[in-house]
């Protein structure tokens, strides 16, 4: 039976490009950097992260451009399941040529959710 044990939000960015799969792994890195999940390990006996499934929802802006497998390379360990919505943030930045195409920047919202399967 899976349990949910943790959701950890955070954002990400890409400054320069519009590039909304740089955002959306960006805001999955930022939302594992907040947290240390021992207590599935010392409670819970786990004993391989890879037994975790995390499902990941992304809010970005132009959700159709986003490269899936990508976004989903950003998670460390376990199996993965991603969502995609609307939402985020896109406002005009600074053309930097030697950092991306364009002047747009993007930012991208992650709702990592983390379930371990348990013996009932």
């Amino acid at each position: 039976m899976l349990k949910r044990y943790i959701v950890e939000i955070g954002t990400g960015m890409d400054l320069h490009g519009g590039d909304v799969t740089n955002a959306a792994q960006k805001a999955i890195k930022d939302a594992v950097s907040h947290s240390c999940l021992c207590g599935l390990f010392d409670i819970i006996g786990l004993t391989d992260p890879n037994q975790m499934h995390v499902e990941v929802k992304i809010a970005c802006p132009y959700p159709e451009r986003l490269n899936h497998q990508e976004v989903l390379k950003a998670v460390p360990f376990g199996s993965t399941k991603l969502e995609v919505v609307e939402g985020g943030l896109s406002v005009r930045g600074l053309h930097v040529p030697e950092l991306g195409e364009g002047d747009t920047i993007v930012v991208a919202v992650a709702a990592l959710t983390v379930y371990v399967d348990v013996p009932e």
